[in-house]
């Protein structure tokens, strides 16, 4: 896969918030607004996505333990658009256990009579794993489906950094 697009910060769009029903490893509903002054990487990703659990959460995971919490956040968002019987939430949180995801997790929500979920299509993802990364300001940079690679991945989000850091934004 090639590289993701960093979008340029001044055409970048403010990204939109996302719809949950329910959320895991976090303390209450945080919105878009509350990681406001850091880098926030959202793995959108579906528990029996093979891509997803091969490549997606692991590298989700790399991506939190290699940047700093003060600067990087890493929030997971499950968006179930197949399978949807075998992908409960009971089911999710055992997935979360045996994987030991360490960052919140989202579950997206449901749209009336619609297999695709609400933020799913609201960022108009093709499917997953999709990576998403919002700068500190709160707009949305990289929207990347499939397999990023790390390299590309970890140089986005150190620019991203470096471009707040230079700006002043608090991170």
């Amino acid at each position: 896969m090639r590289p993701p697009l960093l979008t340029p910060a001044d055409r970048a769009e403010a990204a939109p918030e996302w719809t949950v029903e329910r959320w895991f490893g976090a303390d209450g509903a945080p919105a878009l607004a509350d990681y406001r002054g850091r880098v926030l990487v959202i793995h959108a990703f579906q528990m029996l996505c093979p891509g997803c659990v091969q490549h997606g959460v692991p590298q989700a995971q790399r991506i939190a333990r290699t940047f700093s919490p003060e600067q990087v956040a890493v929030v997971g968002l499950h968006t179930v658009f197949e399978h949807h019987e075998a992908m409960r939430p009971v089911s999710l949180e055992a997935f979360l256990h045996e994987y030991r995801v360490q960052f919140p997790v989202g579950v997206d929500a449901p749209r009336d009579g619609q297999r695709i979920p609400t933020t799913m299509a609201t960022y108009g993802m093709r499917g997953t794993p999709t990576l998403l990364i919002v700068d500190a300001a709160g707009r949305l940079r990289v929207h990347a489906f499939g397999q990023a690679e790390d390299l590309a991945v970890g140089a986005a989000i150190a620019t991203v950094v470096a471009e707040g850091a230079s700006a002043g934004v608090a991170s």
